[in-house]
């Protein structure tokens, strides 16, 4: 199978969208649907809107210690990083309009959880590990397209314009893949730091989920 289309596969089983609380939120299914999709949001933003985020990070590294990359696929993740911003400001705009974080019984948790997966995010993204950096990168702008739709749910309810999506297509994404898999090493490091990007976001809508379970009870 072509490395892209083992990124994507993984994306395809294991990506936010398939996650059930993920999909509950975009369905806005739920007496207390608009609370749990003000939770997501902040949290959301707590994990990636910052700056520099994961993108930002990785092209700082080089996109992965001895196996730092360029050609096209640095040349992709200078295109990722300026989408991406776009992205990210449209998260900021939405958690200042979507209202408060609702209050949720151990919230000291919640914020250790968070730290911990901003830190692994990070780690990823300076990892010297051949293709890790570049690898996660490219797992979080394949995977964004689930998180985008809970994103302008948002919006719909928080009365904020949709901006138009430019991230990478998926044909930018296998050619920078593609590019940046040219031994073995960096193959397994690409799909490492996909699969584990995934892994944080998977972690991320399991928190949440037991946030809106912890404000039912």
């Amino acid at each position: 199978m072509p490395l892209a289309d083992a990124l994507f596969a993984r994306v395809g089983g294991n990506g936010s969208v398939s996650h059930p609380h993920c999909a509950a939120l975009v369905a806005g299914s739920g007496v207390h649907a608009t609370r749990d999709l003000a939770d997501a949001i902040h949290l959301l933003c707590h994990l990636h809107g910052r700056h520099p985020g994961l993108i930002d990070l990785a092209l700082g590294s080089g996109g992965g210690g001895n196996g730092s990359v360029s050609g096209a696929a640095r040349e992709w993740l200078i295109d990722a990083s300026d989408h991406y911003e776009r992205e990210r400001l449209y998260l900021v705009r939405l958690t200042a309009a979507i209202g408060p974080m609702p209050s949720t019984p151990g919230s000291a948790e919640s914020e250790a959880a968070l730290q911990a997966q901003r830190h692994a995010i990070e780690t990823l993204a300076l990892s010297e590990r051949s293709g890790c950096a570049l690898g996660a990168a490219v797992g979080l702008i394949v995977d964004w397209g689930g998180i985008r739709r809970l994103l302008d749910r948002a919006a719909d309810r928080a009365g904020v314009e949709r901006p138009l999506c430019s991230l990478p297509d998926d044909a930018a994404i296998a050619c920078a893949a593609d590019a940046a898999g040219d031994s073995v090493a960096a193959q397994r490091g690409l799909l490492f730091g996909g699969e584990q990007l995934l892994l944080q976001h998977r972690g991320l809508f399991d928190l949440l989920e037991a946030r809106a379970g912890a404000r039912v009870d």
